[in-house]
C-alpha cells in the first residue's frame, strides 16, 4: 500500500517519517507533493487517495484492533495506552519508510509520548505564520476568528474525538512548534510554509534531499506543479475532498498565499496573536519583516 522505496533515507531507528504540523500549516500540501514525486505519474495524483502513500495515526479503525468500543467512548488514557501499539502497526505498512500525517505536538499525555520514539525515523515539520493559520483554521473549524485565536493560544488545545478519529493534542501554536523544533535534530527537517510558497524548487527539493535522493529537475518540477493549490482546488471543486470537515465554512484549499492575514485580520486581532506568540514568531522571522 505505502511505497517509499524510491526515496529511502538511511536511518538508525524506526520506520515512521512523520509529516508534522499544526493544522492548516501545509501538511496536505507536503503530502500531495510527496505523493506526486514518489508516484512520478503523468497526471496529478487524486487528492482523495493521499492515504495510499501517507497514513494517519488518528483513524479510529486502527484502534479497533485493541478496543472494540466506538472510538467516541475512548478516554484519553485509553487512547494513549493504544497509541504506541497503533504506531507499531503502522510500521508494517511497508518494509522501508512509512509516511504518517500528524498534528500532535511532540509531547507526552497521560505519561505516554504522542510520537512514539522507538518506531520513529524522523519528521518533516512544517511551520507557518500563525496569523495566516488563524484565517484558514477558522474556516476549517467553522469558528469565528476570535474563537480561533483563543483556541490557538490554549495550552490544552486538542481536537475532539469521534467514532471516526481519536483525539490529537495540539497545545498552543507556540508550544506545538517548540515541541518539534526546540533542539537541533538531523532527523527533523523544519520547513517554513512561506519558503514552499516563495521558492518551491528549493523548499521541496530540500525535502527529497533530506530523504536521501538528489531529485531530477524535471521530476521535481512536475511534482510541484501537480501539487499546486490550483490543481488541488480544481480537484476539490470537481470531486470534493474527504478530509474537509463537515462544519467547514469554505473549501479546504484556499489560495495558499502567504500574508493573506493582512486583508482579513483587524489590528486588534493581529496584536493579540503577536502578543500570544511573539517569541516563537520572532524566532521564525514572522515579526519585523514581511513573512
Amino acid at each position: 500500500m505505502i511505497r517509499a522505496r524510491s526515496v529511502s533515507r538511511v536511518v538508525s531507528m524506526g520506520q515512521l517519517i512523520w509529516i508534522a504540523s499544526y493544522p492548516k500549516s501545509g501538511n496536505t500540501w507536503v503530502r500531495a507533493f510527496l505523493h506526486n514525486y514518489i508516484r512520478n505519474a503523468d497526471a496529478p495524483c487524486d487528492i482523495n487517495r493521499l492515504t495510499d502513500l501517507t497514513a494517519a495515526d488518528v483513524n479510529a479503525e486502527r484502534y479497533a484492533r485493541y478496543d472494540q468500543r466506538p472510538a467516541s467512548q475512548f478516554s484519553v488514557p485509553d487512547v494513549q495506552r493504544m497509541r504506541p501499539l497503533v504506531h507499531r502497526d503502522l510500521t508494517t505498512l511497508d518494509s522501508t519508510l512509512v509516511f504518517v500525517k500528524t498534528h500532535n505536538a511532540r509531547l507526552a499525555v497521560a505519561g505516554v509520548p504522542l510520537i512514539t520514539p522507538a518506531v520513529t525515523a524522523g519528521a518533516i515539520c512544517i511551520v507557518r505564520d500563525p496569523r495566516d493559520i488563524v484565517v484558514s483554521y477558522s474556516r476549517h473549524m467553522g469558528l469565528s476568528i476570535d474563537d480561533t485565536i483563543a483556541f490557538m493560544a490554549h495550552p490544552q488545545a486538542a481536537t475532539g474525538r469521534s467514532d471516526e478519529r481519536v483525539f490529537e493534542f495540539l497545545s498552543s501554536w507556540s508550544a506545538h512548534v517548540q515541541s518539534w523544533t526546540s533542539q537541533p535534530d538531523p532527523n527533523v527537517l523544519v520547513v517554513r510554509y512561506e519558503a514552499m510558497a516563495s521558492d518551491p524548487e528549493a523548499a521541496f527539493g530540500a525535502q527529497i534531499r533530506w530523504l536521501g535522493q538528489e531529485p531530477p529537475a524535471n521530476r521535481l518540477s512536475r511534482a510541484i506543479a501537480f501539487s499546486s493549490f490550483e490543481v488541488m482546488s480544481a480537484q476539490e471543486q470537481a470531486n470534493g475532498f474527504r478530509e474537509r470537515p463537515a462544519n467547514a465554512t469554505g473549501p479546504f484549499f484556499g489560495t495558499g498565499q502567504a500574508g493573506h492575514w493582512r486583508a482579513v485580520l483587524s489590528p486588534a486581532q493581529q496584536a493579540r496573536i503577536e502578543r500570544d506568540h511573539g517569541p516563537m514568531m520572532q524566532r521564525f522571522g514572522y515579526l519585523g519583516r514581511a513573512a
